[in-house]
C-alpha cells in the first residue's frame, strides 16, 4: 500500500526497515501489516493531508537521545514491533493508557505533570500528540482508581484539557506483552467511542459487556430486544432509570441521588419496569439480562 504513495508523491522513499535518523525534511510513516516505511518530503504534504495520513499508518516521531534513555526501548517495542526490552523476568507490569482531548497539548508540560502523580520508575511514551502510555512496574506503589479520577481532574483544571485512562491489567514480562497492549488498546479505543463515561476512567471490566453487546449477532439482539428494549422505547426515563440503578450495584439512595429523584420516585420506576418485564432485577441473572438490554438500547439510540 505504501508503494502507491510514491506515485503520488514525488521524491519519497522507501524503507525496507526503520532509519535509525531523524531525517528533518521528510515525515517517517510505518505500515505496520507489510512492515515498511516511507519518507514523505514535508514540503509536498499538505495539513489535511498529514492529518488523513496520520490516521492511516504510524506517524514516526524521533527522538532526542536523552528521551530515548528514558523509554528504555518500549516505544520500539510496543509501536513498531521491536525486541522486548531487557528487565528481570519476573517482574509484572500493567500499561494506563491515556488520551488527552484538547488545543495545543504540550506534552512536555502534562508528561512532567504526569510523574508528578506516579512513582520514579515509571515509564511514558507517547503514540502521538494526543495520546500516551503510562508503563508500571508491579514493585511500584500503584494508583488507585480513585486517585487516577483526582489526578485527572487535576489535569484537567491545570490545563484546560480533557483527558481520559484506560487502567490495564497487570501482566508478568514475556513477549505476550504488546498483545496485551494492543488487546487493551481496542477495548480503550472501543469504550472512548461508544461510551458515556463522566469520569472518562474505563477499565476491561467496564467496557467488555457493552463491547461484547456491540457484537453480538443480529439474531441474538432481536430475541433480547422483543420484550425489554419494547418497554425502554415506550419509556425512555425508565430505561435511564434502570440503568442507572444497576451500574451503582442496585443501591437505592445512590441512584436516586444521581438522578436528582426522590426515593419513592425511584421505587416506583423500579416496580414498574419489574411488572411490565416480570424479570427481577436483584436476581444476579435478571440483572445481567436487563443491563445487556440497557446497552443493547443505548446502542440503538446512537444509529
Amino acid at each position: 500500500m505504501l508503494r502507491k504513495l510514491l506515485s503520488i508523491y514525488e521524491n519519497s522513499i522507501l524503507f525496507p526497515e526503520k532509519t535509525v535518523k531523524s531525517l528533518e525534511q521528510f515525515y517517517i510513516f510505518y505500515y505496520e501489516i507489510e512492515s515498511e516505511w516511507i519518507g514523505i518530503p514535508k514540503t509536498v504534504v499538505t495539513e489535511k493531508e498529514l492529518t488523513l495520513l496520520k490516521t492511516i499508518y504510524q506517524l514516526v516521531e524521533f527522538q532526542s537521545p536523552a528521551s530515548i534513555s528514558a523509554t528504555k526501548g518500549w516505544d520500539e517495542f510496543l509501536l513498531l514491533n521491536g525486541p522486548l526490552p531487557t528487565y528481570n523476568p519476573e517482574t509484572n507490569f500493567r500499561f494506563i493508557q491515556f488520551q488527552i482531548k484538547g488545543d495545543d497539548t504540550i506534552q512536555i508540560e502534562i508528561e512532567s505533570a504526569l510523574k508528578g502523580f506516579f512513582t520514579e520508575e515509571v515509564i511514558i511514551i507517547w503514540e502521538n500528540r494526543s495520546r500516551g502510555i503510562v508503563i508500571e512496574q508491579s514493585n511500584a506503589i500503584a494508583l488507585t482508581e480513585e486517585e487516577l479520577i483526582s489526578m485527572s481532574e487535576t489535569l484537567e483544571s491545570d490545563f484546560y484539557v480533557k483527558i481520559s485512562f484506560f487502567i490495564g491489567k497487570f501482566n508478568p514480562f514475556s513477549d505476550h506483552l504488546r498483545s496485551k497492549y494492543l488487546e487493551e488498546k481496542e477495548y480503550f479505543s472501543f469504550g472512548i467511542a461508544n461510551l458515556v463515561n463522566s469520569l472518562n476512567i474505563f477499565t476491561f471490566e467496564r467496557i467488555f459487556p457493552a463491547y461484547l453487546a456491540y457484537h453480538l449477532q443480529d439474531e441474538i439482539k432481536q430475541r433480547v430486544n422483543q420484550l425489554i428494549i419494547g418497554i425502554f422505547n415506550d419509556d425512555q426515563e425508565m430505561y435511564s432509570t434502570i440503568k442507572v440503578f444497576l451500574e451503582n450495584n442496585l443501591n437505592a439512595s445512590l441512584t436516586a441521588k444521581k438522578l436528582y429523584i426522590h426515593r419513592n420516585t425511584l421505587q416506583y420506576r423500579i416496580d414498574k419496569f419489574i411488572d411490565k418485564s416480570g424479570i427481577q432485577l436483584k436476581d444476579f441473572y435478571g440483572a445481567f439480562t436487563v443491563f445487556l438490554a440497557c446497552l443493547l438500547f443505548e446502542q440503538s439510540l446512537e444509529k
